[in-house]
């Protein structure tokens, strides 16, 4: 539906310009004015709606399998002191067997 009514836009477009502009003049200005627009309208009309994004990297796959090598656990490392919160936390520390 919008397709349509971007194309039936554009034939109105140019059939408005196939009046003759009585400005004094500026037939030429008019008639390269008008043909720029029309070419813009009709060219934005007939562009793809879709966006095709590129497929998605294959899975990486590590030494080890799902378990990188063993059993890992966290483990609660040095406290510090959170600025934003304003609240003693602690760091976690990642442990593998």
């Amino acid at each position: 539906m919008k397709r349509l009514l971007q194309v039936a836009l554009a034939a109105a477009s140019v059939s408005a310009m196939a009046v003759p502009a009585h400005a004094g003049g500026g037939d030429f200005a008019a008639g390269v004015f008008g043909g720029l627009a029309a070419g813009a309208i009709i060219g934005s009309a007939s562009r793809p709606y879709y966006y095709d994004p590129p497929p998605p990297p294959p899975p990486a796959y590590y030494y080890g399998g799902a378990g990188y090598g063993g059993p890992c656990h966290w483990e609660r490392g040095r406290r510090y002191w959170d600025d934003y919160e304003g609240v003693w936390r602690y760091s976690r520390i990642r442990v593998c067997d």
